[in-house]
């Protein structure tokens, strides 16, 4: 190995050590538009109210994104040792992810574009810095 991939790898080490607990969800069948709908009703808001209002939210992301935010805290309890009455999702991010291209017979021998959108979810959770 030599001295740069070294210093990489330790770096990389490192940032990993610093990083906050989260959790990923790639690939959800749904467009990020509908989801980003209940995600911003939760950033910034405390774990335990964020989940109470993910789960009275009637939209079907929110089934996701509920098992989603309890996995980021098991991960901050199990990995990090935090106090999870005392987590706040810190950072919640949806992005697109790749599109399934599908096509519809139209008239006259023309076909209509379908995009069927998927998106990418990640929670980021952080100590409330008030208390």
């Amino acid at each position: 190995m030599s001295k740069r991939q070294r210093e990489k790898s330790i770096r990389r080490k490192k940032a990993a050590k610093e990083a906050l607990p989260h959790a990923e969800l790639n690939l959800l069948r749904m467009p990020a538009s509908k989801v980003r709908l209940v995600v911003d009703l939760v950033r910034g808001k405390p774990v335990e109210q964020a989940l109470n209002i993910i789960t009275f939210t009637p939209k079907y992301a929110s089934l996701h994104l509920a098992k989603l935010l309890r996995s980021a805290v098991a991960n901050a309890d199990q990995k990090g040792g935090y106090d999870v009455d005392r987590l706040i999702v810190k950072d919640a991010q949806v992005g697109e992810a790749p599109q399934m291209k599908r096509f519809r017979p139209r008239a006259m021998g023309r076909a209509g574009k379908i995009l069927k959108r998927s998106c990418h979810i990640r929670f980021e959770l952080g100590l409330a810095e008030g208390k």
